[in-house]
């Protein structure tokens, strides 16, 4: 292509890719959707505008380096604290998960389309990466528990790095014209040196960013751009020492600067994700132009066997027995299972191998090699677009329907009593979040599979990092009144929680809090309460106290426009078997009473069900449902 229309190719398929994710931000979809589209209509499969002779010889350099960014700023992101939430569930998953991933991915495309061992090996280890080029779009419309996320992201930051650098390693044995050196040799070499490039740069960015003057009216600015400065530094440098080992080395840099203490964190956490938006569009709709048009049809149905065993089989395995023993709900395993889309790591790679092994085939007049370089592309991308628009398209849809979507509850204070609140909360599937200065105690809560927080709750800060700020609920549940009193003042005044509850360990202290406006327990009445409970009423109070082994009760508002204007005696009937209305009140607390048979439902109503756990459950989606 002329010189002069390259420009104009480039501004293009940037301002496509703008308008891509603008389109995507409306529909509250993943992006990368709408880049493969862009990419086929404009590219090879469709109108032919751009073609591997669009961008010569240059398009793998600008695709490694858009690379090193998006792998930079995933990693930036991701805090050791946020790993910890799900530590057993995220290092099963990168380690256990990635090898069953692998191995039953390379043994489905041997068997459905007959390649060769090692090629098929090649398209298990790329088909191992998901990425947070297609996780954190997902996340960022689906607001799933902390450990949920945690364990997505941590899973698609470390595979993208490890499969990367498996792939290169099993890619030699297949390629002829390349003389490999041993798989382990291979791997260890290209980690260590990525991981040594990746600190080396994250020391020198923290010392420069720690320890001398940018310039007071530049520094913001002069951060951000030695943060990207590094990210492509670490990739480089990591790269001319062996292949791949790059992007293990913008990885590691990222995540060691993500997690230090340095100034203008946020500054640089914004720049990043603006440049990634950007870079992220033009490589998906750059590679998604360069597939051969018959590469996808020339998989054919076996290709899409290889799809179907990846998406339902391989992955719901992987994560169940990566996940089993942690504290995640049925509904979670399975939405976990169904979030497993491929990104930028794989198109980006398989695009290299197949230009290499179409070289190759020329050079050694192999016809079979050149198909089996259009068979690798197709497969890869086939998986990529169908699990970027299946998986990434329906990830809310799916998440609704399993119930995953839950309220952020924070705890101050991880004693008996928050772990015990904490406990029946995550039983329910809610996102709860324990904060507790003790870091004996907190390491004891993450050991448990609860998301925890090192501080101290009457700090701002603090609980602006617990998430306070999309808090609904939040319990003030430390040994200390004070605390408790103050806890429940900045969560009102500062972040405007919907709902403050608290625990008087006094009873003298039960005014000063409800002057506030927050609902107090007395721990001495809680205790005769449920005293008098198991002397009264034994069996209730029991049935009670073991909530969410075999029964459940919960309150939720009537959404559904089909229950307005019905009596309970018309509703019944419509629950689930062993559920029933017991309480029904119109949201204020005097009007709370047991509804006759007569009673109407009005829209908004909050009714109390009980009966069943799972009929529970099955009877809020019939109250709820839109």
């Amino acid at each position: 292509m002329a010189q002069e229309f390259l420009i104009p190719l480039v501004a293009g398929i940037i301002g496509l890719g703008v308008l891509a994710q603008i389109l995507a931000a409306r529909l509250r979809v993943p992006s990368i959707i709408f880049f493969l589209l862009v990419g086929v209509v404009i590219g090879r499969p469709g109108l032919g505008i751009v073609t591997s002779e669009s961008f010569g010889d240059s398009l793998p350099a600008i695709v490694g380096l858009a690379v090193a960014i998006i792998v930079f700023e995933g990693a930036f992101h991701l805090e050791f604290e946020r790993i910890r939430q799900a530590p057993r569930a995220a290092l099963r998953l990168v380690t256990v998960g990635a090898g069953i991933a692998l191995v039953g991915t390379a043994v489905a495309v041997r068997v459905l389309e007959g390649l060769p061992w090692e090629l098929s090996f090649v398209i298990g280890a790329l088909l191992v990466a998901t990425g947070p080029t297609v996780i954190s779009p997902i996340l960022e419309v689906v607001p799933v528990r902390d450990q949920v996320a945690a364990v997505l992201e941590t899973e698609g930051i470390v595979n993208d790095v490890t499969a990367a650098i498996t792939a290169v390693v099993l890619f030699e044995t297949v390629n002829p014209t390349v003389a490999g050196e041993g798989i382990i040799q291979g791997f260890a070499l290209r980690l260590g040196e990525g991981l040594l490039v990746g600190l080396v740069v994250a020391g020198v960015l923290y010392y420069l960013l720690r320890y001398v003057d940018l310039s007071p009216g530049a520094a913001p600015r002069n951060a951000r751009l030695l943060a990207l400065a590094g990210a492509l530094a670490a990739y480089a440098g990591a790269n001319q020492l062996a292949s791949e080992a790059g992007v293990a080395a913008a990885a590691t840099a990222g995540l060691a600067l993500g997690n230090a203490d340095i100034p203008y964190k946020d500054e640089i956490t914004d720049f990043k994700g603006d440049i990634t938006l950007l870079v992220l569009a033009f490589v998906f709709i750059a590679l998604a132009a360069q597939l051969p048009p018959a590469a996808i049809f020339d998989v054919g149905l076996a290709g899409l066997g290889v799809v179907v065993v990846v998406a339902v089989v391989i992955r719901p395995l992987l994560v169940f027995v990566s996940t089993v023993g942690d504290r995640f709900t049925l509904s979670e395993r399975l939405f976990i299972s169904a979030i497993g889309p491929r990104g930028i790591i794989p198109a980006s790679v398989a695009t290299l191998f197949a230009t290499e092994l179409r070289t190759a085939a020329t050079e050694l007049n192999d016809p079979a090699l050149a198909q089996q370089a259009d068979l690798l592309i197709g497969t890869v991308f086939l998986v990529i677009f169908v699990t970027a628009l299946v998986q990434g398209g329906l990830a809310r849809y799916i998440a609704q329907y399993l119930n995953v979507i839950p309220m952020r509850v924070i705890i101050v204070g991880g004693g008996q009593v928050g772990r015990a609140l904490a406990e029946r909360l995550e039983d329910r599937g809610e996102n709860v979040v324990i904060v507790d200065e003790d870091e004996a105690a907190v390491e004891s809560l993450r050991n448990d599979g609860f998301a925890a927080v090192i501080g101290d709750g009457t700090d701002t800060e603090v609980l602006r990092k617990s998430g306070a700020e999309n808090a609904k609920i939040l319990v003030a549940a430390t040994g200390d009144d004070d605390t408790n009193l103050l806890v429940a003042q900045l969560s009102k005044t500062n972040f405007g929680v919907e709902k403050i509850l608290a625990k008087a360990n006094n009873s003298d202290n039960v005014d000063a809090f409800e002057d506030l406006g927050v609902s107090t327990i007395s721990a001495a009445m809680s205790a005769a309460w449920a005293l008098d409970n198991q002397i009264e009423r034994p069996d209730l109070a029991h049935w009670m106290t073991d909530i969410g082994e075999t029964g459940d009760v919960q309150q939720v508002e009537v959404t559904n426009e089909e229950l307005v204007g019905k009596s309970v005696r018309e509703v019944g009937p419509m629950l689930p078997d062993g559920c029933l209305i017991a309480v029904l009140s119109d949201g204020d607390s005097e009007s709370v009473a047991v509804p006759s048979a007569d009673t109407v439902i009005d829209h908004g109503d909050h009714v109390t069900l009980l009966g069943r756990r799972e009929a529970v459950r099955d009877g809020m989606s019939l109250v709820q449902d839109d």
